[in-house]
């Protein structure tokens, strides 16, 4: 048993802490008042273990002047404050305290009502959590993000009652609760409980080991790292896999400090002369020992997207005829591509493109333990340091098809099929509006989703006297149909008018020349917490619109001249004033929307009539789509068909 002395000595060092700190304890009352916040609603929570370190400050100022930010005393060891301290560590020395606080949940912190000696004894004293009667205080809601965060994190809570982990992105906690293996809307067991919290409480220690510099958070950072490791494996664990698993991923966790994480390369960097003819002289020469890979979800036969990106491969294989080796793999989904992506590196592939958004995961996990295999996947809004993505403008050339359709339209009606409202998506259908627009101020786009179920949008085009439709982009080999591309269908014919291309061979045959002539690393992103992602279009020729020789002369020569202004960047379909179907977007005529305004658009232009559907209205195949890449989500993954 201690003696007072020891106990008071205790009480100086603690004092020492407190007045070095500095900063006195935040009052809730002052911050609520500061902040004029309106509560909603006082929820009871009842009995909580709270976390030390998610104990911010007191409920009231009466106490907050004794305490440092930490919960350090800051009054004298003779006080009777001071007193009352030393008193109670020892009691905890001897006994261990026991008894409830009282606190006040606000935002996800916790404030004292009773018990801040406790608090304080228990924090010096290396303590990790306060049993303690909280009641949670619920602030109005509102669109700023720390708010839809918090509600967020109010409907985790729900249903996991962890209040020791905070996410610091929108739609982060419903990651977190589809990753470790729940519904949206199932509550954990006991033993869901206990798991995560072990696994969690490791993770965060190893974390913390780390000692990098401007580190995320680590909830942050353990949301990424099942988001490459699946939780079931993470759980399995040991300490010293743990450990150099997160080693091994630390370079993606910077991306997660800052809401601008990637870096789009909108056009191909120039070949210098000296490059140029390296890469000839390895090519011919046989020094060239790359062996390539593309992975699809689907069969050329069954799927426009499979289709047209192998004949990507198949422009490999002529540009590199007998140099080169490419193989293809079908059939690759989210549950087989481990699998099958380390068959493709033991045939001896040395980079490898995946052509599909859900195959990023174990992309990424692949590339991180393989560092010497090149790994790129096609998707869009990701960002990541161990691989790279890419994606096509295609807006580019749905503005062209737009201007088409607009000059077309006999009645000024046109019709727009979109399928996953996704991110991209809606620059298309605005693109489209906005070219038709240019041509026909009185323009309507009537916007469908073929991914809405109980619906036959051809004949309600049909009734509506919408006989200019841009359907589909492409369709499945195996799905006789003419409704793709731009068209135009009465009950008694259909002409073709137009149909965007997709030049995936542009895109692989210059990504291979960079990886084997040595410019590859000269594309790496400007900073450490940002990811590359490649973003061309029409200027590097990996789309282009197909025109009809049933186009009028003059249609014809103004869509030409459109492409070459697009191309040389003398034109952007998103400049000038913009207006939604709500409002304004863009009120300066010189102005111009940034790539990332453009990819994470959520708004549709005036002269489209239609809107954008909820996860719950479209079909249960796109619904696994949406719930992970729907314009409300932050998550990466999506899918192609």
């Amino acid at each position: 048993m201690g003696s007072f002395a020891d106990a008071k000595e205790e009480y100086e060092h603690a004092l020492k802490l407190g007045r070095k700190e500095g900063e006195l304890l935040p009052a809730l009352d002052e911050i609520l008042e500061e902040k004029k916040e309106h509560i909603v609603g006082e929820t009871p929570l009842g009995l909580v273990q709270i976390p030390i370190d998610l104990i911010a400050g007191t409920k009231t100022d009466g106490r907050s002047g004794a305490f440092s930010k930490s919960f350090y005393p800051l009054l004298s060891s003779g006080s009777e404050f001071g007193v009352k301290w030393t008193n109670l560590y020892m009691a905890h020395v001897e006994e261990g305290i026991r008894e409830p606080i009282k606190a006040y949940e606000y935002m996800g912190k916790y404030y004292v009502q009773e018990g801040n000696k406790r608090v304080s004894v228990l924090r010096y004293c290396g303590a990790v959590s306060v049993p303690g009667t909280v009641t949670r205080l619920v602030p109005k809601r509102t669109e700023e993000p720390e708010n839809v965060i918090y509600y967020e994190y109010m409907d985790f809570y729900a249903l996991s009652a962890v209040n020791y982990i905070w996410l610091s992105k929108p739609g982060s906690f419903a990651r977190l609760q589809s990753l470790v293996g729940k519904r949206p809307d199932e509550a954990w067991s006991d033993s869901d409980k206990l798991d995560f919290s072990a696994i969690y409480t490791r993770f965060s220690t190893e974390y913390a080991a780390l000692k990098k510099t401007n580190q995320a958070g680590p909830g942050d950072a353990f949301l990424c790292f099942i988001g490459v490791y699946d939780y079931k494996e993470v759980l399995e664990m040991t300490s010293a896999e743990l450990k150099s698993k997160i080693e091994l991923v630390q370079e993606e966790f910077p991306l997660l400090t800052t809401t601008e994480a990637l870096e789009l390369q909108m056009d191909p960097a120039k070949d210098s002369k000296n490059i140029v003819s390296k890469f000839f002289s390895d090519i011919m020469s046989g020094g060239n020992k790359e062996k390539v890979a593309f992975l699809h979800q689907k069969t050329a036969e069954s799927s426009g997207w499979t289709y047209n990106h192998e004949l990507g491969r198949h422009h490999v294989d002529t540009v590199f005829e007998g140099q080169i080796p490419t193989k293809s793999y079908f059939g690759v989904t989210a549950e087989n591509a481990d699998e099958i992506i380390k068959q493709a590196i033991e045939d001896g592939s040395t980079i490898i493109f995946t052509t599909a958004p859900p195959l990023l995961r174990a992309s990424l996990k692949a590339a991180i333990e393989h560092p010497e295999i090149k790994i790129m996947n096609c998707s869009l809004n990701t960002s990541h340091k161990h691989i790279r993505t890419y994606y096509a403008r295609m807006y580019e050339a749905k503005f062209l098809m737009g201007a088409i359709a607009g000059a077309m339209t006999p009645n000024d009606k046109i019709g727009y099929v979109a399928d996953y409202p996704i991110y991209g998506m809606t620059a298309n259908i605005n693109a489209f509006a906005l070219g038709a627009k240019m041509v026909n101020p009185r323009a309507k786009i009537h916007l469908e989703w073929s991914t809405v179920p109980g619906q036959n949008i051809q004949m309600k085009y049909l009734a509506n006297d919408v006989q200019i439709v841009s359907g589909l982009d492409f369709l499945p080999l195996d799905e006789a149909s003419r409704e793709f591309g731009l068209y135009r269908a009465t009950n008694t014919s259909f002409r073709s008018l137009a149909m965007p291309v997709w030049n995936w061979g542009k895109f692989y045959e210059k990504m291979i020349r960079n990886i084997i002539n040595g410019s590859w690393k000269q594309d790496e992103a400007s900073s450490d917490s940002k990811g590359l992602n490649y973003w061309w279009g029409m200027s590097a020729e990996m789309i282009d619109v197909l025109c009809s020789h049933h186009l009028p002369i003059g249609t014809a020569r103004l869509i030409e001249l459109l492409r070459k202004t697009i191309c040389s960047g003398d034109f952007n379909p998103f400049s000038g004033v913009l207006y939604s179907q709500t409002g304004v977007v863009q009120k300066d005529p010189d102005g111009v929307l940034s790539p990332e305004e453009i990819i994470r658009m959520d708004w549709l232009a005036e002269n489209v009539i239609g809107y954008i559907p909820k996860p719950e209205e479209i079909g249960d195949e796109a619904k696994a789509v949406v719930s992970q890449s729907g314009l409300d989500k932050l998550s990466e993954d999506t899918t192609m068909v």
